[in-house]
Parts: C-alpha cells; sequence; structure tokens
C-alpha cells in the first residue's frame, strides 16, 4: 500500500525543486549558503571599490602631491570655481572626471597610467611642469572637446541661461555658441588655470600654432 500511495503522489512542484536544490549540500556547504554569502560578499566589495572610487575624488587626494597642490590648485583658489557669491565650489573632479560609471572608469583607468609621471618626475619642478603645460592641457582640452564639455554641462546648460540674469552681450554669445555647435571649452579654456604661454586665442592674428589633434578655439 505504502509502494502504491508513493507511486501515485504527484511529485514536488518547480518551486519546491527549485527550492530543495539550493538547499542540497554541496560537498560542506549548500548552495543556498553560498549564495548568501556571495551575495553578501559582493555588496561588502562594491561598498569598498565605490568607498575608494569616492575617494580619489576629492580635494584632498587631488592636492595631495605636491605637482598639483604647488601649481593648478593655487590657480584655481583665485577663480570663481572656489570661491564664489553663491558658495557653490566645482572641485577637481567636477571638471575633469565623468559623472557616469562607464566613461569614470574609463577616466580612472587612463589616470592610473599618469602615475608613471609622478614615479619618473616629469613634472616634480615648477620649471618641468610649466615646460609640460601646453602639451597636458591640450590633452585636456582635447578630451573636453570630444565629449562635448560633457562636465561642464552637469552645471552649465543653454536651455537653462536666463537672458534676463545675464548680460546681454554674453547671453548673445552664448546663444550663438549654441547656434553654431560650440560647448563651453571652444571658448573657456584657461577659466580655471592659467594659460600656457604658448597658447594665443586662434582669433587673434599672429595666434601660435596649435598642436597637433588639439582643437583650435
Amino acid at each position: 500500500m505504502a509502494d502504491e500511495a508513493q507511486a501515485t503522489a504527484s511529485p514536488p512542484g518547480k518551486i519546491k525543486r527549485l527550492w530543495q536544490f539550493v538547499r542540497r549540500p554541496n560537498a560542506k556547504w549548500s548552495l543556498l549558503t553560498l549564495l548568501v554569502v556571495g551575495f553578501v560578499g559582493g555588496i561588502l566589495f562594491w561598498g569598498a571599490f565605490n568607498t575608494g572610487m569616492e575617494a580619489t575624488n576629492t580635494l584632498a587626494f587631488c592636492t595631495s602631491c605636491h605637482e598639483m597642490r604647488d601649481t593648478v590648485y593655487v590657480e584655481y583658489q583665485d577663480t570663481i570655481h572656489f570661491k564664489n557669491r553663491s558658495g557653490v565650489r566645482a572641485i577637481c573632479s567636477d571638471c575633469h572626471v565623468p559623472h557616469s560609471w562607464g566613461p569614470k572608469m574609463l577616466r580612472k583607468a587612463k589616470a592610473a597610467f599618469e602615475v608613471w609621471g609622478k614615479i619618473t618626475g616629469s613634472i616634480d619642478t615648477p620649471e618641468k611642469f610649466e615646460a609640460k603645460r601646453m602639451e597636458l592641457a591640450g590633452h585636456e582640452w582635447k578630451r573636453m572637446a570630444e565629449s562635448g564639455s560633457r562636465e561642464c554641462r552637469n552645471c552649465h546648460d543653454f536651455d537653462t541661461m536666463s537672458g534676463e540674469k545675464q548680460k546681454q552681450s554674453i547671453y548673445k554669445k552664448h546663444m550663438g555658441a549654441q547656434k553654431e555647435g560650440k560647448t563651453c571649452i571652444d571658448c573657456h579654456k584657461g577659466i580655471a588655470h592659467h594659460l600656457p604661454k604658448e597658447y594665443r586665442d586662434p582669433d587673434e592674428e599672429g595666434s601660435a600654432t596649435q598642436l597637433p589633434g588639439v582643437p583650435a578655439g
């Protein structure tokens, strides 16, 4: 009778079979235990990773080496991005690190290679830094131009500019730039750091030749 009852009993449902599978021991631990441990471990890893990434975006981290602290950081302190009437400060990462995850990871990966410059001392004196300022600025201008001044536009947007709040002459220039397809870096080089001594406004006669691959303007 017992055999007949077992033969006629309906098989367990899919959910029950799945639950039995994940609870089944696998060597020492059940699959459920491994999944829970893996899930918690993943959360802890991601939290630590994200915390580390955010730490490298702070102003303190960016100015922790004297190459930055004694040059561009000093210049930046005299600009409106550092101190202004509204009290809103744009720090290094706001302008130089993409906010979205994918481009941010790519930028961080490229930045890791810049550590080589620190190790070799390529800009470890003011004289060396000035000698390479045009090259360094050119790389950053090119990156900004290729992204359409993406980081600038996190705060500044043509569509939210007010003709009543801005001076009319400035507002007209902005609206004209929008129609021409220009973005912030086309007109605002040197907004936070000194321009290289070799740089000349391309609209001026006798302007210096731009570096290869660096857009003029």
